[in-house]
């Protein structure tokens, strides 16, 4: 197993002797280091990934969101309208005396 630049990485079990074999083996040690070896590989796998992926990015064609010249003369007549209708609805509104008159006197 390659170590990947990991100063601690697993042991060559080849050049053990047996009894150094099963106590390294049984330790742990051994799945731990060779732990750190997958993950710094799937790590630098990961960035590989990273850097040579597209960026997401969403296409832009004329016309579709950007300066508009007319678009305040636009807003304005909508909210001129928006304003003829409201005033509109509120003159077919049947006339109410004012209800609080009497709550604060």
């Amino acid at each position: 197993m390659q170590k990947f630049g990991i100063k601690n990485g697993p042991v060559d079990r080849r050049r053990l002797s047996d009894q150094d074999k099963q106590a390294y083996n049984s330790s742990g040690a051994y799945g731990e280091r060779a732990q750190a070896v997958g993950r710094t590989r799937a790590f630098r796998g990961r960035r590989a990934y990273d850097a040579k992926r597209p960026i997401a990015s969403t296409p832009q064609a004329p016309g579709t969101g950007a300066f508009n010249p007319d678009g305040e003369g636009i807003q304005q007549s909508r909210n001129r309208e928006i304003g003829v209708n409201t005033r509109k609805s509120e003159s077919f509104r049947p006339e109410v005396d004012n209800v609080y008159k009497d709550i604060y006197n």
